[in-house]
């Protein structure tokens, strides 16, 4: 059976048609967006409103469990399958730049207004950058400081927190005794790295050394933080317990048997709903104090804030993303202020820049306010990709420290000779890297005959 040509020329121009409307031209631009834990749900609530500045961009946001994210991430780069935009935490970094994973972004930070770079604290913005380049913008931040008592610590005369580290030893001394109930001062859960690093960053201890190459943990300044740090529990003023044998934390403080706890941002919220309204008054924060004990403030001055660690999550770019100008649009748009300060009231996760601490729900909240001042005196730990690693062998020997089964010296010699181990193939590279290329073989010319 034949068709009229005028039929058939109607059914070619409607199949053209349609693989023209089909062609993508008209199509949004889909980025891919991992986020972990509670903020890949809670961030989803700030993207309609970029989508309607964004008409031609849509954002696929994935929710990934903190305890999956390292390795999905890495099983993504593996299989040429990462997101646009992903969520780092900010020790992750260095390790996703040596396997150059992330897009640098420097030339797109050219168009920024110097005051927005400037407006991250300056300790938490070191984190994101590396070998001179900058490789994602802080996210959200935590640190660490002291969670203590304020009702028992004025049962001991001390009605205002502690300036200096004597004044913490002397209130601690005091909280142990202060009646003849079993209880410490402070819990330092002896699993954790991070009071030790903290004291040996206040003492300006460097922990590896030679290019980051070898460990550096013998060194006098990193011994005697670590001293100082044994002595709290040789002192009995901290349980030599892990996070795991305490039942519940919260009620254990509620109980007093310890009034004072080094721990991050995540926990304002946590006492809030956990401990008992009689003490929702009766608890507060403050920064910590800088090193050394035993010393008295400059003529006229108070105590400077002492050092903590630079902690929290960052936002990077695919480097193979064929999407990196609307993923960029997306991390812009979750690195403004407002952006930041909407998602502070969405999940507690304190602003990476300053100016969105202005918001009155920020503002307005007084256990954030020690927070504020102690990130103005953060430091990153070595931008190395084996610091996981490595935080995790000096969480080991401190314990056994603690424990009394080994010595200071034997602990620290330990430590060094597994995290020189550790570093070996960064010492490989790096030799690598100063040899001279071979000469290139000129090409042989055919001789005469």
């Amino acid at each position: 059976m034949m068709f009229p040509v005028s039929r058939l020329l109607l059914i070619v121009f409607t199949v053209l048609w349609l693989i023209g409307c089909d062609s993508g031209t008209d199509r949004p631009i889909v980025v891919e967006f991992w986020a972990m834990g509670q903020e890949g749900e809670q961030v989803k609530a700030l993207l309609p409103e970029f989508e309607r500045d964004h008409p031609g961009i849509r954002i696929r946001a994935q929710q990934i469990p903190w305890s999956a994210a390292h390795e999905k991430l890495l099983t993504a780069y593996a299989g040429d399958a990462m997101p646009d935009v992903f969520q780092l935490g900010n020790t992750w970094i260095p390790e996703f730049v040596a396997l150059r994973a992330i897009e640098p972004l420097d030339e797109r930070l050219k168009d920024w207004p110097a005051a927005a770079l400037n407006d991250y604290f300056p300790g938490i913005l070191a984190t994101n950058r590396l070998e001179g380049q900058t490789w994602a913008l802080p996210w959200y931040v935590d640190t660490r400081l002291f969670f203590y008592r304020r009702d028992l610590l004025a049962a001991v005369g001390f009605t205002e927190s502690p300036a200096t580290w004597d004044d913490w030893l002397q209130a601690m001394a005091r909280l142990k005794m202060l009646d003849d109930a079993e209880r410490y001062a402070i819990l330092l859960p002896i699993n954790e790295w991070q009071l030790p690093v903290i004291l040996a960053l206040q003492r300006g201890a460097t922990l590896l050394r030679d290019r980051d190459q070898y460990g550096d943990f013998q060194n006098t300044r990193f011994r005697e933080a670590f001293r100082f740090y044994l002595s709290l529990f040789e002192q009995g003023l901290a349980p030599p317990v892990g996070n795991t044998q305490i039942a519940n934390l919260y009620q254990e403080f509620a109980n007093g048997y310890f009034a004072v706890y080094v721990s991050g941002p995540w926990n304002i919220g946590e006492f809030g709903r956990r401990l008992p309204a009689a003490l929702q008054g009766q608890w507060m924060t403050a920064p910590l104090p800088g090193w050394p004990p035993h010393t008295s403030p400059p003529e006229g001055k108070e105590f400077p804030v002492g050092a903590s660690l630079a902690g929290g999550a960052s936002l990077a770019l695919s480097r193979s993303s064929p999407h990196q100008a609307a993923a960029w649009r997306l991390l812009e748009y979750l690195a403004q202020p407002e952006q930041q300060a909407r998602f502070y009231q969405l999940t507690g996760d304190l602003p990476a820049r300053q100016s969105a601490w202005n918001d009155p729900a920020l503002a307005g909240n007084r256990y954030a306010q020690a927070f504020r001042q102690q990130l103005q005196q953060v430091q990153p730990t070595p931008p190395i990709p084996e610091w996981e690693r490595i935080a995790s062998r000096i969480a080991y020997y401190a314990e056994l420290a603690v424990r009394q089964q080994l010595s200071v010296d034997e602990a620290l010699a330990a430590l060094d000779r597994d995290v020189d181990r550790i570093l070996e193939k960064r010492r490989w590279l790096l030799a690598r890297e100063k040899q001279p290329l071979p000469p290139t073989p000129l090409p042989q010319r055919e001789g005469r005959r």
